[in-house]
This record gives C-alpha cells, structure tokens and sequence, in this order.
C-alpha cells in the first residue's frame, strides 16, 4: 500500500493502505448498511466505515454492527425516511433499513462536541492535508488503536493513523492516549478492552492492563444500564467463556458478579486457571450456539447463571436431566422424567456439582425433586437482584472488594422466571417459546 513517513519518532508511522490487500470486499459489507453508504454517496457526501467493523473485516471476522461516519450534517443524514436523531451530547443518527439499526455520525458535530479540549500524547501526523487531518482527528479520539481504523470503501482506502494495524498483526489492545488518562476519561472503556479482548482472542499492552487492575472499581460509578448491556456484549455474542476468565483474571468478577466470583474461590480457581469449571462449561456450550450477527437474548444468559447457583446446591444428575428436558419441552414434566430415566449415557464426572447422588426410585418423588430445583433457579434469581445477598457472597473471603451491585433490572428478572415457569405450572399455562 502507498505509505506516508512520519518524522516524530515516538508518533506510529501512519499509512494508507489497499483494501484490496487487505481482502476487503464490498460484498462483506451488510446490504443494510450499503444501503445506507451509497445513499449519502450518491449525494456527493464523504463517506466512511469506522472503528471495530474496519478492524473485523480485516481480520475476516463477521462485525457485530457497522459503523458509518459522513461529511453530511446530520440533519442531512435525516433525510432518510426512517432515522430519528438521538444523543444530546454526541449525537448521532439512528437509520433503519428493514430491520437494522445503523449508527451514522457526522464530522461536524464530532468536531463541535470536542470543544477546546482536544489535548493528546502525540502530534498530528507530517504530510497531513485538510482531509487527512479531519479523518485524523476523528480517529484520534477512539478508545483502541485497532478501533481506529477508517475504510473508504469507494476509494477503496484504509486509513491508518494511530498503528492500528500494527496492533493488529501482534494481536495486542491498546489505548489510544495513555491507558489511565482513557480509563478515566470513559471508565466504560475497561469493559470494552475484555470484551474486544475475550472476543478476538488479543492480549492487552502492559500498560492497559496496568491500568485495568488499577482502576477497575471505577466501572461501579457507571450507569447500570450501560453496565447491562456491556455484560450483554460479552457474555450473548459468543464469547462469553473468554469474557469470564479475563474478568476473573482482572479482578472485575468480584465487582460484576460477586455470586460467580465466590464460586470459583470456593473451587481454588487460580487468576490464570487453563482449567475449566462448570461455570466456564456452561457458557462454553452457550457460545458454540452463538456469533456477533447471532446474540441470544439477555435473558439466556441470565438464567444460565441463576441455573448454575442453583447446581452448586448438588441435585443430583437425574433430576437436573430430567429438570432440562422439561424446560425443553415446555413443561411436559411425566415425560422428561421417563426419558431421563432412561438415559444410558454416563454424565461427565469431574465437575463436582454433578456428583452422584442416590437414584430417585420414584417417578412422583423424581418430580418432586425437579419442581424444588425449579424452585431453586428461581431463588437464586432473586438472591442476584438483591443487593444484600450479593454484597455477603464475598464476604468469606476478606481481601475480595465489596460489591453490592445489582445491574439486572426486576422486569428483565421476571422475564427469566418465566423461562422456568413451565417446570412447575406445566404444559397448559403456556410458556416462554424457544
């Protein structure tokens, strides 16, 4: 690709490079969001993919959304039929097409939200005209370098300011300016990094995960709806097994999820554990079924956690098959239990919440069993959305930091119950469908 030399030593070589090269084509980019592009095109508008599609197409990666930023007002953008404009701070357009939401955001209002106070680590690049300097500017102010990527896809150019591509090729996170000051800027972005880094499978820069340590009670002072949904991006998307172990790593589990995080003291989980857990195998099989263009909904997740708090309790592998194939189903309760009676297949052994327990001979007792585990999942439940319980599930263990963070609302709450529901209430009270 056509290269520009930089002299700042310590500034990353900034380039421009071939899509081409870099295997980009246009038809890896979703219809809706071409759509959306050859619009604003059309009307002689500037525009550009940004951010971590950029950095997904070129590491042949289905993106979990596109991101489009254009040299149109955004109430030029409004012409669209369908497109509201929302944020009062940065704000941007929300187009539908069909049924995608596509995020557009304009140069102009980028530039006015800066306010003054645009002060970075490094200079801008030599060689740097007007354009350059606009698209700079915008990439300049992302939270990771592999996030700071800009695609033309009409010039077919990829725009490289900050070594994101660098980063790339050594699969490495990193903060665009020093990771405290980032952190501090926008504490939400620590979520991001493990995100970005459980899903790509990418280390993070010793210094970010300095950082991280360091500042990670600071996601407390964040919103609990931005807390919910950053949680959501990790755990629905598909990598939701790597997303728990870099918490566990990091010490943001004790802070998210003290109930998980107890547990996996109580089984002597190491910091850098290459074991598994039933926890970990859980949310293993969760995202062999999932893809970033292929979430489960939140709900999913959640149960699963409620699930496991109530297996630690040891039911017994018969009554949690029997309690599955119900759920399954949808509360048909006689028949899960003789079909799980029936099953020949020895179950996995070395997770200690299915150690054996004595064979329920049985069917109504079976039932019985499963209607309390039931009961169980649905306790537990309600001990994640209660403050209190959540705060003494670590208090075992002295050097843990307190946390009595609930971030899971009570509507979402009754939402999973009435994945359960079924078990007790049976088939005729309708249930939950798949």
């Amino acid at each position: 690709g056509n290269e520009v030399g930089n002299s700042d030593p310590n500034a990353p070589e900034w380039k421009k490079l071939d899509s081409n090269e870099l295997g980009i084509t246009i038809s890896m980019i979703s219809k809706p969001t071409r759509v959306v592009i050859n619009g604003l095109k059309k009307k002689g508008y500037e525009v550009y993919l940004v951010g971590g599609c950029v950095r997904d197409l070129i590491l042949k990666r289905i993106p979990k959304d596109f991101d489009i930023i254009t040299s149109a007002e955004l109430k030029e953008v409004k012409t669209f039929s369908r497109c509201r404009i929302v944020g009062k701070r940065f704000p941007i357009c929300h187009v539908q097409v069909n049924d995608t939401i596509l995020e557009v955001s304009s140069f102009s209002s980028l530039g006015r939200k800066a306010g003054g106070k645009f002060s970075h680590d490094f200079r801008k690049p030599p060689g740097c005209n007007e354009c350059d300097y606009i698209r700079w500017k915008n990439c300049s102010r992302r939270d990771f370098t592999i996030n700071g990527l800009m695609f033309d896809p009409y010039a077919k150019i990829v725009y490289d300011y900050l070594g994101g591509m660098e980063d790339i090729r050594k699969a490495k996170v990193r903060t665009v300016i020093r990771a405290n000051l980032s952190f501090a800027q926008d504490c939400a972005r620590i979520l991001r990094a493990v995100r970005i880094a459980a899903r790509l499978g990418f280390h993070f820069s010793r210094e970010l995960a300095f950082s991280l340590k360091e500042l990670s009670c600071s996601v407390l002072t964040l919103d609990k709806g931005r807390i919910l949904m950053e949680m959501n991006y990790m755990l629905a998307y598909g990598s939701a097994e790597a997303s728990l172990r870099l918490l566990w790593r990091f010490g943001l589990l004790e802070i998210l999820l003290p109930i998980q995080a107890s547990y996996f003291v109580s089984q002597g989980f190491q910091r850098r554990d290459k074991r598994s857990n039933m926890l970990l195998s859980l949310f293993s099989n969760l995202d062999r079924l999932l893809a970033p263009d292929r979430p489960c909904h939140n709900s999913l997740w959640i149960g699963i956690l409620a699930f496991h708090k109530a297996l630690v309790d040891q039911p017994g592998p018969l009554v949690v098959a029997a309690f599955s194939l119900a759920i399954h189903s949808g509360g048909y309760l006689l028949e899960a239990v003789d079909i799980a009676k029936r099953i020949s297949q020895p179950h996995d052994m070395s997770f200690h919440e299915l150690s054996d327990v004595p064979d329920l001979d049985t069917n109504n007792l079976l039932m019985t069993q499963v209607i309390d585990f039931a009961a169980s999942v649905k306790a537990a439940l309600c001990e994640m959305t209660d403050a209190r319980y959540v705060s003494q599930s670590m208090s075992k263990y002295p050097q843990a930091p307190r946390s009595d963070l609930v971030f899971i609302p009570a509507a979402l709450c009754l939402r999973v119950c009435k994945i359960f529901e079924c078990v007790r209430r049976g088939k005729e009270m309708g249930c939950v469908p798949k």
